[in-house]
């Protein structure tokens, strides 16, 4: 099996990851496979002290940490190039820091707010560019939701996965990420706060093994049947000041016991952190059986092992 993955997984190399879209179907179900090998310990990979470079504009705790672990598990070393800590605070160039760092580091992961200015990164540097998050999507963090899922309930094909909030990034990764797994994605969120029409028809292209991409307003309707039921903030980083009016707005979309009512037997439940008890999930539900969060925040480190190993070519 590790042959095969690595086989599959070759093409990722020195390939730039800004997007679930980044990788086939094939290569996303390689990178889970191979972080699930990684996690058992049937799989040990040394990439000999190659480095990491993190450019994180915005503030973090799972990404930056499980990043950073991730690299010394395989042997590298992070360096943090903070915005407010090197010449990009003082206004350099994207263009000349990118070309500068690609000299001293062998993969950057960018945590931003534009898409567009991790897609300028990309252009610049001259090695791997990873996606650590942007306004528009957060890849790393639904390879992770997807190996929980995997590791709960066996084959992801045909599973569906019922995601009760905004429209935001996370929710754009899972319906990308999960079209190309075969999972079905079923988006509930209030009117007004949909995920980007063109990211919902690029799920739906995408969609394998005849998944369905599906937007709805009934958070019941969407947990029906469904085997992981999954929540975030209702206001993401930079959405602070719409808090009040973002808690008016999704009154009713809270996952708590009677939520989980309705989904499927087993279903567990996923929150990818920071969560607010008492507003986009109950104190009870976090709490519960069902709960497999922080297995899910776990994942983190694995999935995103996997994906350096691939891109730095380590397999």
């Amino acid at each position: 099996m590790a042959s095969g993955v690595a086989a599959v997984l070759t093409a990722l190399r020195q390939r730039d990851y800004l997007s679930s879209t980044d990788c086939s179907a094939e290569e996303t179900q390689g990178l889970l496979d191979l972080a699930a090998q990684l996690k058992s310990g049937g799989r040990r990979i040394d990439l000999g002290n190659r480095v990491l470079g993190l450019i994180f504009s915005k503030a973090s705790t799972r990404t930056r940490v499980s990043f950073q672990v991730a690299m010394a598990r395989l042997g590298g070393q992070t360096v943090d190039l903070h915005p407010s800590v090197t010449q990009l605070g003082r206004g350099e160039p994207l263009e000349d820091t990118a070309r500068v760092l690609s000299r001293y580091c062998d993969v950057l992961a960018v945590r931003t707010f534009a898409q567009q200015e991790i897609v300028d990164y990309a252009h610049w540097a001259t090695v791997p560019v990873i996606n650590a998050l942007t306004d528009l999507e957060h890849p790393c963090q639904a390879l992770a939701d997807f190996l929980t899922m995997q590791e709960e309930h066996g084959d992801l094909v045909g599973q569906t996965l019922a995601y009760i909030g905004d429209g935001n990034n996370v929710a754009h990764s899972l319906m990308l990420c999960g079209a190309l797994l075969g999972v079905n994605v079923k988006i509930a969120c209030p009117e007004g706060f949909e995920p980007l029409p063109g990211v919902l028809d690029q799920a739906r292209h995408l969609s394998q093994h005849g998944a369905t991409i599906d937007v709805l307003t009934d958070p019941a309707k969407a947990v029906a049947g469904a085997q992981a039921v999954y929540t975030d903030v209702w206001a993401s980083m930079g959405q602070e000041q719409e808090q009040t009016q973002r808690e008016q707005a999704f009154s009713g979309f809270c996952v708590d016991r009677a939520l989980m009512d309705q989904a499927a037997p087993g279903a567990i439940v996923l929150h990818c952190l920071p969560a607010h008890r008492g507003e986009e999930i109950s104190a009870e539900v976090m709490e519960g059986n069902a709960s497999r969060i922080f297995n899910q925040a776990e994942n983190r480190l694995h999935a995103q092992q996997a994906l350096l190993a691939a891109v730095m070519g380590g397999l």
